[in-house]
């Protein structure tokens, strides 16, 4: 179990190390900088001021190991626009990012994993259609006509929730909703599929003929196995949402680390935009690299990969 967890843990580091090239290299490869910073009406003289200012004179290797170490020590500079330290900026509105992705993951769960169970057990019923259709509608539908359409539905029709903002649970609720239908289709397809695989398994038939109960087998025995696959996939669904919260925190005016990105990019402030594609690549590093450890504590088989 050391040994495996060790490799991933190499696979980890070394994924991290290429997003951050790729991230840094990106920035520097869509125009000139110090151009950028400065503005379009700016003289060339104060174009050179402020690439000598921040270091944009010094070789792309150099300026990339001075940034990267400084990241290390949770170091990315100042805002352009803002004026405050990236980090101060970045711990403010990461709590909003988290408890939205949170919350809208224990949603998808909550729908997606006894959805896909009963849509295995009576397969091909009207059961088995309806959580069907519900999964391709979610597939097939955009995120922000549905965090829009929830809008006009919950907040300006009926309003019983408020339509922007993150100041109370209810203002949480809408995006949780429209960003766990997101991440519920494809989970709850993959319970069923391994749901459907499992229950015709030699053991399960061994259980049944020992005369457990149907709870039983279902729960203890063929879920336990079908939802493998399920933990790995919550996990990079989870580093998706906080990627995608851009739209939702956009479509609902919620301040966070999506809405941080999203005005940064539009107003060219680099830093920000830097260490927010840096701190959600972890984020999305660090779930897939504690799924693949959590499955290999439940499924032995897979330490030998």
């Amino acid at each position: 179990m050391l040994i495996y967890i060790f490799r991933r843990l190499l696979v980890a580091l070394s994924v991290m190390l290429t997003v951050a090239v790729v991230s840094f290299m990106l920035l520097h490869l869509s125009g000139d900088l110090a151009t950028a910073i400065a503005g379009p009406e700016s003289s060339a003289a104060d174009v050179e001021k402020i690439r000598v200012q921040y270091g944009l004179d010094r070789p792309i290797v150099e300026q990339f190991f001075d940034w990267l170490g400084a990241a290390a020590r949770l170091d990315f500079g100042r805002s352009f626009y803002f004026q405050n330290t990236v980090m101060e900026l970045v711990g403010e509105r990461l709590p909003i990012t988290l408890k939205l992705g949170g919350v809208a993951l224990l949603l998808a769960v909550v729908v997606a994993i006894p959805l896909g169970v009963l849509a295995a057990l009576y397969r091909d019923t009207w059961i088995d259609r309806v959580a069907l259709m519900v999964a391709v509608v979610g597939q097939a539908m955009p995120t922000f006509w549905f965090a829009l359409t929830l809008v006009l539905l919950f907040a300006v029709g009926l309003k019983w929730l408020p339509v922007a903002g993150n100041g109370t649970w209810q203002h949480f609720v809408l995006p949780a909703v429209a960003l766990g239908y997101y991440a519920m289709p494809a989970m709850m397809r993959l319970t069923r599929a391994g749901m459907l695989d499992v229950l015709g398994a030699d053991y399960i038939r061994t259980a049944r003929a020992k005369g457990l109960s149907r709870s039983r087998v279902v729960f203890k025995h063929a879920l336990r196995n079908a939802i493998i696959p399920v933990v790995a996939l919550a996990a990079v669904e989870l580093g998706f949402m906080l990627g995608g919260s851009v739209v939702i925190e956009s479509v609902y005016s919620m301040q966070g680390l999506g809405q941080l990105a999203w005005d940064s990019i539009a107003r060219n402030d680099y830093p920000v935009v830097q260490a927010v594609v840096l701190i959600i690549a972890v984020f999305y590093i660090a779930l897939t690299f504690l799924a693949d450890v959590l499955n290999a504590a439940l499924d032995p088989r897979m330490r030998t990969r």
